[in-house]
C-alpha cells in the first residue's frame, strides 16, 4: 500500500506533488523506519546528498530508484529544477548521507522554495546523530543548544565559544574527527572544566561515549588514536549556576575600562567577560563615551 498522500493543487486545478523529508539511519541500517522505507519505494525520485552513499542503502532495502544529487554545492540550482518536477505532479523523496535532512545537512534551499510554491513539506521521521547522543550523556536534556559544527579555524571556533561562554542550555556539536583535539581544548580554555562527552560512531559497531571534563577528554584525545575515529558528537554542560550568579554588569565594566581604553578596546574585553555581542557591547561603549564627554 502506498504511503503518499494526495498532494495539493495548483491554482490551475492540477495536482501538486509532495516532498518528503525521509530521516535514514545514523549507522545502524535496522534503524530504518516502516514508514520511511515505503515512501522511498514510492517516490518517483529521490534527491541525495551522495548518491553512491544512498544507493547502497536503497540495495540494502531491495529498492531500484532514481536519484539525482543535492548537495552544497549544486543545491541552488538543483532545486529549481525539482520544483518543476514537484509541479508537475511527480512525488519527491529528500535524504542526506545520514540522520534527518537539513540538520547540518543541504537541503534548506528546496524546502524554502517548495513552501512558497504551495508544495505540501512532509518529515518522515527518524535518527538524528545529535539527539541520539544527547540522551546517552547524562547531561539536562530540558533546555539545549544544537550549534552544529563550530568554525574550522582556531580563531573563529573560540570566539563561538566565547559567545556561548554563559548559556545556561547543554550545547550540543557536530565535530570532524581531525579536529576532536583542539576542539576539546578550545571548549576547556574558553567554556572552562565543565562535564563533557563525545560520541562517536553512534549505533554503529565500535559506538563509544566517553564522559569526563573537557581537559580529560583533550588530553584522552591526544593519547587515544581511536576516539578521533568516525562520526562525532560533542556535548558539554551549560553554563554552572554559580557563573550565572555572578553575572557581569556589561555597562559598569565598558564604564570603567572606558577611562582608560577606546570603545573599540573596551568592548572587545567586556565581549570576552561577559559572553556578549561585541559590536553591540560597542555601540553602548560610544553611547557611554559621549555621555561623559569622551570622543571614540
Amino acid at each position: 500500500m502506498s504511503a503518499l498522500k494526495q498532494g495539493r493543487n495548483a491554482p490551475n486545478g492540477d495536482p501538486l506533488g509532495n516532498l518528503f523529508l525521509v530521516a535514514t539511519p545514523i549507522g545502524n541500517l535496522g534503524d530504518i523506519s516502516a514508514r520511511a522505507r515505503q515512501t522511498l519505494s514510492d517516490v518517483a525520485v529521490i534527491a541525495a546528498e551522495d548518491t553512491r552513499h544512498t544507493g547502497t542503502l536503497l540495495q540494502h532495502l531491495g529498492l531500484a530508484k532514481s536519484l539525482v544529487s543535492l548537495h552544497e554545492h549544486n543545491e541552488a540550482q538543483r532545486a529549481n529544477q525539482l520544483i518543476e518536477r514537484l509541479k508537475r505532479g511527480e512525488h519527491i523523496a529528500l535524504v542526506s548521507d545520514a540522520g534527518t535532512p537539513l540538520i547540518s545537512d543541504p537541503g534548506y534551499d528546496l524546502v524554502r522554495a517548495a513552501i512558497a510554491q504551495g508544495i505540501r513539506v512532509i518529515p518522515i521521521p527518524g535518527a538524528c546523530a545529535a539527539i541520539v547522543a544527547l540522551s546517552a550523556a547524562g547531561l539536562p536534556t530540558d533546555r539545549f543548544a544544537f550549534e552544529g559544527f563550530l568554525p574550522a579555524k582556531a580563531s573563529g571556533r573560540r570566539e563561538r565559544l566565547e559567545a556561548l561562554c554563559n548559556d545556561e542550555r547543554t550545547l550540543v556539536f557536530y565535530e570532524a574527527p581531525h579536529r576532536l583535539r583542539e576542539t576539546l581544548g578550545d571548549i576547556a580554555t574558553v567554556l572552562g572544566e565543565r562535564r563533557v562527552v563525545v560520541a562517536r560512531e553512534l549505533t554503529k559497531q565500535y559506538e563509544s561515549f566517553y564522559y569526563g571534563s573537557a581537559v580529560e577528554l583533550a588530553t584522552r584525545a591526544a593519547q587515544d588514536a581511536d576516539m578521533s575515529r568516525g562520526e562525532i558528537v560533542i556535548v558539554v554542560a551549560g553554563a554552572p549556576e554559580q557563573a550565572r550568579g555572578t553575572a557581569v554588569d556589561a555597562d559598569k565594566v565598558l564604564r570603567t575600562l572606558l577611562e582608560e581604553l577606546s570603545p573599540a578596546q573596551a568592548a572587545k574585553l567586556t565581549a570576552k567577560l561577559t559572553g556578549e555581542k561585541r559590536s553591540e557591547l560597542y555601540d553602548r561603549a560610544v553611547a557611554l563615551s559621549e555621555q561623559s564627554g569622551r570622543k571614540s
